[in-house]
């Protein structure tokens, strides 16, 4: 790992107004728990701070862009380059005409919810299922109970490598399931979400009724991420899992949630190679008894233990 990186970056970007720290472990704020360090890791104050820090990092330094690492398995190696962490400079939301609610990259999806809820804007309480922010929720168009973010948004803007700002459509965002074409070196800052006028109460109604299914199906006190595996066509990832008999199957401290198969959870002592194993066991098995290739949903980022004993 390159010595005095961030100092020689500081000193190249005299105006910066953010902090930057070289490395930086990330298990503790990835929700497995697991994984190594960060090279750089980079909170920009704001979204005019993230421009600048982009328009003078050299283009050799490889980003990576983090909100509340709800989806994220951070190998062991920890990762190369700069991580930029989007987080209370990006925290803002208004809420605008024709029932429209605006949030920057960092904000907690639930807290969009709630916000929509108060205003006594229905269509976005689907938000409250999800445990991500607004940045990752851009990227892999992110759904729950039904819903997709494809469905109420109404535009997205973000950053290019060179901190150039970027108005994105819809239509712009090329939205599959659980996926973006837009470039990966695009960063999103802020989304534009259309939803309808409706009763707060019952909003919020809605809005308890998805919290309460999410916390009787799924492991939500538990080290865990969102759910792991995409849902094949025509099939539910979790059943799948379950009819080839990987409920509860453990590789080291990792385990298949009992509750619900499509979880993985890290018992305590949990590496990312045991939770990155576990998952491929259970790919494996699930191609043996169903034929289907199941698909990472979380996001396996990092350089692998196996690499550093090279």
């Amino acid at each position: 790992m390159q010595h005095g990186l961030a100092s020689a970056l500081k000193d190249r970007m005299p105006a910066l107004r953010g902090r930057l720290e070289q490395d930086v472990p990330l298990r503790s704020i990835t929700w497995f728990r697991v994984g190594g360090p960060a090279e750089l890791l980079f909170h920009p104050e704001d979204i005019d701070d993230l421009a600048y820090f982009l328009s003078l990092l050299p283009p050799v330094i490889p980003i990576l862009v983090i909100g509340l690492c709800s989806n994220l398995l951070v190998r062991e190696g920890g990762i190369p380059g700069v991580v930029i962490k989007l987080g209370r400079g990006f925290g803002k939301i208004t809420i605008e005409d024709n029932n429209r609610v605006r949030a920057e990259a960092g904000v907690p999806d639930t807290k969009v919810a709630r916000a929509a809820a108060d205003a006594g804007i229905a269509g976005l309480a689907f938000l409250r299922g999800i445990p991500g922010a607004i940045g990752g929720l851009l990227r892999m168009n992110a759904g729950a109970y039904g819903k997709e973010t494809s469905q109420i948004l109404v535009s997205a803007k973000a950053l290019d490598r060179t901190g150039v700002a970027i108005e994105l459509s819809l239509d712009d965002m090329q939205y599959e399931y659980r996926h973006s074409g837009v470039s990966e070196d695009l960063i999103f800052v802020e989304g534009l979400f259309q939803g309808m006028p409706g009763d707060k109460d019952v909003i919020r109604a809605e809005m308890k009724d998805i919290t309460e299914a999410r916390e009787e199906s799924q492991p939500v006190k538990s080290h865990t991420g969102g759910s792991t595996f995409k849902n094949p066509d025509g099939h539910k990832a979790w059943q799948l899992i379950d009819d080839a008999g990987c409920r509860g199957l453990q590789v080291g401290g990792a385990q298949v949630s009992e509750k619900h198969c499509n979880f993985l959870i890290n018992n305590g002592d949990a590496t990312a190679t045991d939770l990155e194993t576990l998952g491929e066991t259970v790919r494996r098995r699930v191609k043996e008894t169903s034929g289907i290739d199941l698909e990472w949903e979380i996001r396996r980022i990092g350089i692998p233990a196996i690499e550093l004993e090279k």
